[in-house]
This record gives C-alpha cells, sequence and structure tokens, in this order.
C-alpha cells in the first residue's frame, strides 16, 4: 500500500461488495415499512432533523443571549440587527421543521397534509413571541445558580460554562414546542441538551423560576414533574416513576401523573431518587442518596438515617 493510501485510509483491490449491501439495505426497509403499513411512496424526507434542529438551537441561544452566546465578532451598536437577522433564519427553519412533524402527526390521524400550513405558521409565531418571556425566566434561572454556587464568580461564567444552565435553556424552549402540540420536535431538543450535558428532563415537565441544576451529570426529571420556584438539585438527581401501569393488552399507559411534584424553596442532594406522584412539601432538603417513595410534609429534612426507620412500604 502507497504512502497516500495509507494516509486516506484507501484499501485498493478490495471488493466490499456494496451493490449487494445496497440491495440488502433497501429490502430491509422495506420488510419494516410492510410491517407497519408504512407502503406508500416516499418522495423526501418524511422526519424532522436533529442537525436542523440542532443549528435553530444555536441562533436561538445567539438571539436570547447575543453579547455572550452570539458570534464573536459581535458589537452592542449591531445588537438589534445582528437578533432580528438572527432570529429570522432560525424561524424560518423551524417552520420548515414543524411542517415536518405536523405532516407526519397528519398521516398517522389520515388527515390531509394541505391542512398544516396554516397551525404551522401560527405556532411559530407564538414561539417567537413568547421569547421575550422565556428570556425573562432564563435570567432567573441564571441569577439562582449565581447565588446557589459559591464557586461561581459571576453570571457571565454561569451562563458560558455551566451545563446545568445550558440544559435548562434547552428545556425551556422544548416545553413551549410540547405545549404547542409538537412533542417529536420538543424531544429532539430534549435529547440534544441530554447528549451535551448528561442531563435528562423530559420536554414535559413543568419548571418554575430559579431553578438551579448545580454540576448536573446523571439527572433525570419526568414527563409529568411539576417543580415549583426557587427549587435546586444536585447531579445524579431521579425525580422517576414508580410503576408504569398498563391497560388490559399489555401496554403501558401514557399520559398519567406518575412523577413528582416538588414545592417552592425544596433542595434535593446528590444522588437522591424520588419515585412516584408524591409530593415533597415546601422548603425541604432531601439528602444525598435517599430513596423517597412516599410524600413529605413542608419543610421535611429528610436523610438515609431518619428513613431507616421506615419500613420500605412507607419509603
Amino acid at each position: 500500500m502507497s504512502d497516500s493510501n495509507q494516509v486516506r485510509g484507501k484499501a485498493p483491490g478490495i471488493n466490499w461488495q456494496l451493490e449487494r449491501i445496497v440491495d440488502e439495505l433497501h429490502d430491509a426497509r422495506n420488510e419494516w415499512r410492510s410491517q407497519h403499513g408504512r407502503t406508500r411512496e416516499l418522495s423526501s424526507r418524511e422526519l424532522p432533523s436533529r442537525a436542523v434542529m440542532g443549528e435553530v438551537l444555536e441562533s436561538l441561544c445567539s438571539a436570547l443571549f447575543p453579547l455572550r452566546l452570539g458570534p464573536n465578532d459581535l458589537r452592542a451598536e449591531s445588537e438589534n440587527f445582528f437578533v432580528g437577522h438572527v432570529l429570522d433564519r432560525a424561524l424560518n427553519a423551524l417552520l420548515g421543521q414543524v411542517r415536518l412533524e405536523l405532516c407526519y402527526t397528519a398521516r398517522q390521524k389520515g388527515i390531509p397534509e394541505c391542512s398544516v400550513e396554516g397551525p404551522a405558521q401560527r405556532i411559530v409565531q407564538e414561539f417567537a413571541l413568547a421569547l421575550p418571556d422565556l428570556r425573562r425566566l432564563l435570567d432567573t434561572d441564571v441569577l439562582a445558580a449565581y447565588r446557589g454556587d459559591p464557586a461561581a464568580r459571576s453570571v457571565d461564567e454561569v451562563l458560558l460554562c455551566y451545563p446545568g444552565i445550558l440544559a435548562v435553556i434547552y428545556h425551556r424552549l422544548a416545553h413551549q414546542l410540547y405545549r404547542s402540540d409538537l412533542p417529536l420536535l420538543a424531544r429532539i431538543i430534549a435529547e440534544l441538551a441530554h447528549s451535551a450535558t448528561g442531563i435528562d428532563i423530559h420536554p414535559g415537565a413543568q419548571i418554575g423560576p430559579s431553578f438551579f441544576i448545580d454540576h448536573g451529570t446523571g439527572v433525570v426529571i419526568g414527563e409529568t414533574a411539576i417543580i415549583g420556584e426557587r427549587v435546586r438539585i444536585y447531579q445524579a438527581v431521579t425525580l422517576g416513576a414508580k410503576r408504569f401501569p398498563a391497560d388490559e393488552a399489555g401496554n403501558l399507559q401514557k399520559g398519567h401523573p406518575r412523577h413528582p411534584i416538588v414545592e417552592d424553596d425544596v433542595v434535593i442532594y446528590a444522588g437522591a431518587t424520588i419515585l412516584g406522584r408524591i409530593t415533597i412539601g415546601q422548603g425541604s432538603t432531601i439528602g444525598g442518596n435517599v430513596w423517597l417513595t412516599r410524600s413529605v410534609p413542608a419543610f421535611s429534612n429528610v436523610t438515609q438515617a431518619n428513613l431507616q426507620g421506615c419500613s420500605n412500604s412507607d419509603q
């Protein structure tokens, strides 16, 4: 093998049998589509794109915080022009993705796809109009992180560096789309945040202002969780479901409230696992590595030590 082929990673003379592999992959796709009733002729991509949504999110972040998350050469005097330009581009790209999801949903329900254009434009317009309030809400989250972490030297450091803040920014945007009946796009945003930060927040979770995730890796927050104001949680915390009820056919029932309610001013320390539709009362503190499946009243202080006297059925 020549040096140039080694550099390029080529192996001359090898037959990869690509024609056979391509044909067999074609057969495998058709088998799956036939099994799932997807026999309609496909002319183009039918589902939203993670790559496009990633670009949309980057643009939205730079529009929300232009002089901190925007381009390096941006100057204050051109800030408004930049925000308008980048928003126009991001919202038009988002509109294309919204159309794809609405068309996909329409096909599943047997609704004519031509009916999605008006709803798509309305949804994106409502999303755009919500951005100023989302910015103000995110300001409370950034300030909560700065005030809640003695290692934080400035709100700018928090915004630029903290994975918990990135996850919360993405969640606030995803939740807005989730509320607009776009669960697939919302979930794509959530999984982009999960991949980048290790923090898994379902876009359906309802989270109040001044929310702070410290360190963050391994945090899981379920779809029907409700979190109040000024709540602080640490790494590896789970707000999950205790059980998954099924119907008579054995299929999991979806949409039922199954995750915790965390009231205002609660602190949950690292490794705590809180499961089921229980309530953590206002002002409570949940210690590290606690396993909790029962409600606790306001201003409780729950640790492993004070749970040892409880039976397994009470915990």
